[in-house]
């Protein structure tokens, strides 16, 4: 099996179109986010689902109005991500809580529920016309030190949140225009009842029109 990647974009094929809208620019306006929507998006992370309700996502936030926090986070990033995410209004720090509360043990699923929590935060964002770009370039060490994270909680991704801006004010090395992105191939990702095998009921319908 080949798993060659697809060019995905368009309109038309049933799923949702808060998902099909989604992509993670490197363009963001200067115009802040209005409180309630700061309030709402937070709530839609809280609700998500967790392993024995745990909940384990923190989220360490700072807007441009405290340009101090803001300072502290964007500080966190690798130089090639700081240099388009620190004109975004809103900087986030994801946080995974290591051990499950009600018996100490490890949670192996943390990191898990707390990118389900930055999806449904993502989801919401799209919803209220913001985007989000999700980082993994950012420096662990230093946003345990500089953001005061206790022992027995992971720094697990840093999130650049904002309204689109046009990308050409951007350092060239930090552009990326929004285009059609590529995906593998359903078969490729999706398998029956064992690895590798087909799964007929998703291969028998063909979706009408590309994922964006």
């Amino acid at each position: 099996m080949t798993e060659s990647l697809q060019e995905t974009g368009g309109a038309g094929n049933g799923i949702h179109e808060l998902l099909e809208k989604r992509y993670s620019p490197t363009a963001f306006s200067s115009r802040p986010i209005e409180p309630e929507k700061l309030h709402w998006l937070f709530e839609a992370a809280r609700s998500a689902p967790s392993s024995y309700n745990e909940q384990p996502w923190r989220f360490i936030a700072a807007t441009r109005d405290d340009p101090e926090a803001f300072a502290r986070l964007a500080e966190v990033l690798v130089e090639q991500n700081r240099q388009w995410a620190r004109h975004a209004p809103l900087l986030v720090l994801s946080v995974a809580k290591a051990d499950f509360t009600h018996n100490s043990k490890p949670n192996r699923h943390a990191l898990y529920d707390a990118g389900q929590a930055v999806a449904y935060l993502t989801f919401q964002a799209t919803a209220f016309g913001l985007y989000v770009h999700q980082m993994a370039g950012f420096d662990s060490a230093k946003a345990r030190q500089l953001l005061n994270i206790p022992a027995g909680y992971e720094p697990a991704a840093m999130i650049a949140v904002g309204y689109l801006s046009e990308p050409e004010p951007l350092p060239e090395p930090a552009r990326r225009a929004k285009a059609p992105r590529a995906r593998k191939p359903l078969e490729s990702v999706l398998f029956g009842g064992t690895w590798g095998e087909p799964f007929p009921q998703a291969a028998d319908s063909e979706p009408q029109g590309r994922v964006q």
